[in-house]
């Protein structure tokens, strides 16, 4: 396995999963990587493991740059198990290796694995670790997106290492954004912000901000391709306007239908916005994934949500949406919620609901019985359009 230095003297060696198709609940159509990274100095150190069915992989690249009995620090900027899995199985290579982490870290170890011997260090925003000829720094993440995140920092090298902040789920062969398609490694970055870290924009802008005041010229960030160069300032301005959930004037319709009407409906809507010069996308549940959707939500300024009732209710593609997107919490937006019924029209109440939760302003619901007819749709297009201004 092959070893890719990114620093002199600083190496990649992670891991890639070609096979990745889904991750806490969205989809990895491009699959992911796991970077770890190793720092030659005086003293050995490793930032970051990987998910434990590919530690065979981790430890292969290790062993073309240096033996890993060697490998005197472990940093574990981050707990959850693609990126600690793989520590046990290095610590019986070096037994005597110090793990550095943060407070909350060292907590999280101690209740993921049998950690009896482990020599544990805990650090804080500011403290250092000389390792030679390079210094080592961190900054405490917490809730970026889990309590005990934090970020490694490099002075001499200007090199961040931040863990899961600036990553995309993409498996390529290349290591860097500069090798790829800037297009598709920024969807997928944007994707990532969507599905990971939306909840936590507030901490994730607290994080960014400190960052932003450091001398950096690369990110290496433990999903994905590394950033560097020009490429820094560009994925540190996306992140500033994700985490400050700034939007754009852009609507996305979201919807499910039984019988076409829900469906005609959404179509309706969308000629409205058209109408307004107003960027739409159409998403129907059963062809679309909702951490997809989610991509688009990031920035639009209008969420408009339509579905049937089906037994008292939404139907059940819609409330997964709903309810995914409710525990996203993208805010300041504008909802509408749209769709057609028999008798009870309960799912727009439940659509209305998720809108207050989120405390979304919303323009007027729009539902028909049955089948709405060709000037129904309209004089909902017009009426929309209207309220548009």
């Amino acid at each position: 396995m092959r070893a890719v230095e990114v620093k002199k003297g600083i190496y990649w060696v992670g891991a890639i999963d070609w096979e990745l198709t889904e991750f806490h609940g969205y989809l990895t159509q491009r699959g992911s990587t796991y970077n770890a990274y190793l720092i030659i100095d005086e003293k050995i150190v490793l930032v970051d493991t990987v998910k434990s069915h590919l530690t065979d992989e981790l430890i292969s690249r290790i062993k073309t740059i240096i033996d890993p009995s060697k490998i005197d620090i472990i940093i574990s900027n981050h707990t959850e198990m693609d990126h600690s899995g793989s520590i046990p199985a290095i610590m019986k290579y070096c037994p005597n290796a110090e793990i550095v982490c943060s407070p909350m870290g060292e907590k999280g170890l101690k209740k993921h694995f049998d950690t009896t011997s482990w020599k544990f260090r805990v650090v804080n925003t500011g403290d250092k670790i000389n390792i030679g000829k390079r210094d080592l720094s961190f900054i405490l993440m917490q809730m970026v997106h889990w309590p005990d995140s934090m970020a490694t920092y490099c002075l001499q090298e200007k090199l961040l290492m931040p863990n899961d902040i600036f990553g995309q789920h993409m498996a390529s062969y290349e290591r860097f954004v500069d090798e790829d398609r800037f297009d598709v490694v920024m969807e997928e970055a944007k994707k990532y912000f969507a599905n990971i870290l939306l909840p936590y924009s507030r901490q994730s802008q607290d994080a960014v901000s400190q960052i932003e005041k450091l001398d950096l010229d690369m990110i290496a960030p433990s999903h994905g391709l590394i950033w560097r160069g020009d490429d820094v300032k560009k994925i540190l301005k996306a992140y500033d306007k994700w985490d400050s959930n700034i939007c754009e004037n852009k609507a996305v319709i979201v919807y499910d239908t039984m019988w076409g009407s829900t469906k005609e409906m959404a179509m309706s809507i969308y000629k409205a916005f058209e109408a307004k010069n107003i960027n739409v996308e159409i998403k129907c549940l059963k062809k679309t994934h909702i951490s997809d959707i989610m991509t688009d939500v990031l920035d639009a300024k209008y969420i408009c949500v339509g579905s049937p009732t089906l037994n008292n209710t939404m139907m059940p593609t819609v409330a997964s949406f709903l309810y995914y997107m409710k525990g996203l919490r993208p805010q300041n937006r504008i909802g509408i919620a749209f769709g057609s019924y028999g008798w009870g029209g309960q799912s727009l109440n439940e659509i209305e609901k998720v809108f207050e939760f989120l405390k979304y302003q919303t323009l007027d619901t729009i539902k028909f019985e049955y089948i709405p007819r060709k000037d129904d749709l309209e004089k909902m297009t017009k009426d929309l359009k209207n309220k548009l201004g």
